[in-house]
């Protein structure tokens, strides 16, 4: 029931994006009849292939190449929506311009060729920019922490798809480049059934670390079954953070890793974050948080020293940063939430929808704790 319905408005909401391109940007091209029918042609078309990616995201034999032309009309509408926004402000302002109509139709056509270039360039830049993963490093005091330790946060993965075994094998290599003491995979792990994904998940058991790896889902667990993708993953030796906390480190040098289910749960009533659960028989010692969504952070009011959270993507697609920050608290990077709370929101490893990043990298997140002197 839940996909029926996220499936009926991603549709919807790409319906209206493609009606506002066609009135406000095609229409209002100096470009000929013939000309702007096959731009309405193609926008059907990129529509046709956005219903395709929704359907080939579940069908296991869809090849990668096909997945892969099925999966950037998503990005490529909403650049030409961009754009096209763009456009309609410009062309407003040129209106009110104090100029001649001659100069007025010279920049008209300039701002149409101008507008098109842009959305082609930026749909080329951003499908380059989602195959490389970087690795942002990040140095965050603690008070009370008593030795220094590395945590490497993986977020937002989204296997199935494009993000495939290679992939992931590669973000694995690079994971135990850095010689991490523990690995956290911050939510949205996997985007399909459990089963079609065996061989890239098995790919997460070469992870290296001194204290092992550790894993809270994320909202789109809840679509796959989510029982199962636990189950799985404790199988495989991760160790899954189910409203629970351990203790890392030896002796009284370490720190608690708490981690609780996403508030996506609250809707389905099963699988509901509880924080009160999660920190109890705690060690006297700091306390790190792994919760999926940044907004989970207005449910925290005090026993927690640093939250990593994931799901932003940092907007994505540039734009979408403003959206995103609409919806939840912080977007990327380090924040300082109060005097006693800081939060590290993971742009994604991964990605979602079309293989494509625009001014928001995907990341390897390697965070150095440091005692605060």
């Amino acid at each position: 029931m839940n996909y029926i319905l996220f499936f009926t408005a991603f549709i919807g909401v790409f319906i209206l994006l493609n009606m506002y391109i066609s009135k406000r940007l095609v229409a209002k091209l100096d470009i000929t009849p013939k000309s702007k029918r096959y731009l309405r042609i193609f926008l059907i078309i990129n529509l046709i292939g956005i219903l395709c990616y929704m359907l080939a995201r579940y069908y296991v034999d869809t090849p990668n190449w096909l997945y892969f032309m099925f999966s950037l009309p998503i990005g490529v509408v909403f650049l030409l929506f961009l754009s096209a926004v763009v456009y309609d402000i410009s062309r407003l302002l040129l209106s009110f311009a104090p100029i001649s109509q001659q100069r007025r139709k010279f920049i008209k056509k300039s701002l149409d060729i101008t507008s098109i270039a842009a959305a082609a360039t930026l749909t080329l830049k951003s499908i380059h920019n989602a195959k490389f993963v970087n690795i942002q490093k990040v140095d965050v005091e603690i008070k009370n922490l008593k030795q220094e330790y590395k945590v490497v946060q993986l977020s937002d993965l989204h296997i199935g798809g494009l993000i495939d075994k290679d992939f992931i094998s590669d973000i694995v290599k690079k994971t135990n480049t850095l010689n991490p003491d523990i690995v956290t995979i911050t939510g949205d792990l996997i985007d399909v059934d459990v089963i079609t994904a065996k061989e890239t998940l098995y790919e997460l058991t070469k992870l290296s670390s001194k204290f092992g790896t550790y894993y809270v889902v994320g909202n789109h667990e809840y679509f796959h079954n989510i029982e199962k993708i636990i189950n799985s993953m404790k199988s495989l030796g991760i160790r899954v953070l189910e409203n629970e906390n351990v203790y890392i480190g030896e002796d009284s040098r370490g720190f608690n890793l708490a981690g609780v289910y996403d508030i996506f749960g609250y809707r389905t009533k099963k699988y509901m974050p509880d924080l009160q659960k999660a920190l109890k028989n705690r060690k006297d010692a700091p306390t790190l948080l792994l919760a999926h969504q940044p907004r989970f952070i207005y449910e925290v009011s005090n026993g927690v020293d640093l939250m990593l959270s994931g799901h932003t993507h940092g907007g994505q697609l540039y734009p979408f940063k403003f959206l995103v920050n609409l919806q939840q608290p912080y977007v990327s990077g380090l924040y300082r939430h109060n005097e006693d709370l800081q939060i590290y929101v993971n742009r994604g490893t991964g990605f979602w929808g079309p293989p494509m990043r625009l001014g928001a990298d995907s990341e390897i997140t390697e965070i150095t704790l440091k005692t605060l002197l």
